[in-house]
């Protein structure tokens, strides 16, 4: 078995799972794969179940029964890879929008004597040129949204929703995942708030993020509220010694 864990959630994703598959199976660096597919009804996770058989002991599936948000895939999966021994656990999405090629990169930022405790794939570091086929319009509410939330809590990560995150097991044995009730981008906002109260380090490593060019987006008006209002909730419960 890796030492390395990506976790991937997924709800179908019929059109990217089985490139997505074989490219991190590729990776020099030997990562292992962790799909959550949250009853996929195009058979996302059927294909994942057929793959297995190519790639034993490396691909594996926790199948949940309903989509129940982004978060409450991300902490099943923590809780699978601590139930393991693995050292860094990763996540990424499954549309192709975070460079695959980039995992390593992550992982090496939180290994060694100078390691980083989670390491941030950003699009945001040096400012909005790493961003692919967003309308500008969309670039830019999401570039100033992180400003907005480095406003309100302090964090020093210029991509503070970014999903494409490297941690190594000892931020998510301490954090307290399961306290965390945000399911969007709320959700990566919060682990990266209590991992810096927590005193961890954060770096981030510069990506080219480019959007989706097969299956659907799964952001909703939603997910942007409770993003928006969630970094207020955060802070006073930091405030008031109850996050």
């Amino acid at each position: 078995m890796s030492p390395y864990l990506v976790i991937i959630p997924t709800y179908n994703e019929i059109e990217n799972i089985e490139s997505m598959v074989h490219r991190v199976m590729g990776l020099e660096k030997g990562i292992d794969l962790l799909i959550v597919d949250d009853g996929s009804p195009d058979g996302t996770g059927a294909a994942v179940k057929a793959l297995q058989t190519q790639y034993a002991e490396r691909l594996h599936l926790l199948e949940r029964t309903e989509k129940n948000g982004l978060g409450t895939a991300y902490i099943a999966g923590f809780h699978w890879a601590l139930n393991r021994s693995y050292s860094h656990i990763c996540e990424m999405d499954c549309d192709f929008s975070h460079p695959v090629d980039q995992l390593p990169k992550l992982i090496e930022h939180c290994e060694g004597p100078n390691a980083s405790d989670l390491c941030v794939g950003s699009r945001y570091v040096g400012g909005v040129v790493n961003v692919v086929n967003w309308p500008m319009g969309r670039v830019l509410m999401s570039y100033y949204a992180s400003k907005y939330v480095q406003f309100i809590t302090g964090l020093d990560v210029a991509d503070t929703t970014a999903g494409f995150v490297c941690y190594q097991r000892q931020v998510l044995e301490t954090i307290g995942i399961d306290g965390i009730k945000f399911r969007g981008y709320a959700f990566q906002i919060e682990m990266k708030f209590r991992s810096a109260k927590k005193g961890y380090r954060i770096a981030e490593h510069p990506i080219i993020f480019t959007d989706r060019t097969a299956g659907t987006s799964k952001m909703s008006t939603k997910i942007f509220r409770e993003a928006l209002f969630g970094v207020i909730e955060l802070k006073l419960k930091s405030i008031f010694g109850r996050l």
